[in-house]
């Protein structure tokens, strides 16, 4: 079964959105995340993915109180990404009360630092793999790697890593549908990693062409833009991902 994650992404205090990773080109959508959090639980969500967007930027995290608030009240899963690059930052983040959190440049810049938090954190550990045209960019997706997504993933099943969110950033917040061709050669390349699909979603039929595709190893899809827009709900949104 697929999982759905909502997205909340962290900028001076609020939830919004950005255009392509452009974090000039961002969209308030709601000035109090704690009660965009509690409107995605009432909706029957079972899980949030939460972005400290100022700490992506900034290298370490920026809004751990407002953090812990959402993990303390929201009734089920969240991980966190964003500004989790030293064992400390993980550290504050798992003491916030979140589930799982997600590891993007210091994973790919700091092998010793995934090697502990490998250790350190089983499955609670997530690694990011956010590609631009098959690149994987880092530092907040401001700088595109030579590192192609799919050889990273085949390098992450030797570390240890468990789950992998794949974002392809040309369709983060586009809207524009996912890139089912590319989150497939991500998942055959690392057959033993779950995968969390991230980037483009804008409808109902979107969610059930995931479904379809039948890659066995995708256990979840994280959806920000179409549900703020009101494009489906919640409840629309599971019952397309289990086929009710």
């Amino acid at each position: 079964m697929i999982t759905l994650y909502p997205a909340i992404d962290l900028q001076g205090g609020s939830a919004v959105r950005l255009v392509q990773g452009d974090f000039d080109a961002s969209t308030t959508f709601n000035e109090d995340p704690l009660q965009q959090a509690q409107h995605f639980a009432d909706g029957g969500a079972t899980a949030l993915h939460v972005v400290d967007l100022d700490g992506a930027q900034r290298g370490e995290p920026a809004h751990a109180p407002l953090i812990a608030g959402i993990a303390n009240h929201f009734p089920g899963t969240v991980q966190l990404g964003g500004g989790l690059r030293s064992r400390a930052a993980i550290e504050t983040a798992m003491a916030t009360g979140v589930e799982r959190v997600v590891l993007g440049t210091a994973a790919l810049q700091d092998r010793d630092l995934l090697t502990w938090a490998v250790d350190r954190l089983e499955s609670a550990l997530a690694v990011g793999i956010d590609a631009r045209e098959g690149k994987v960019a880092t530092h907040g997706w401001t700088q595109v790697s030579d590192i192609d997504a799919t050889a990273l993933a085949a390098d992450l099943v030797t570390t240890g890593v468990r789950c992998i969110i794949y974002t392809d950033i040309g369709r983060d917040g586009m809207l524009s549908g996912p890139n089912v061709n590319a989150l497939r050669r991500v998942a055959d390349a690392a057959p033993p990693l779950s995968i969390i699909a991230s980037g483009g979603i804008s409808s109902l039929d979107d969610l059930v062409t995931l479904r379809n595709a039948r890659i066995e190893n995708l256990t979840g899809v994280i959806v920000g833009r179409a549900l703020y827009e009101g494009r489906f709900d919640i409840p629309e949104a599971l019952a397309a991902l289990h086929g009710s």
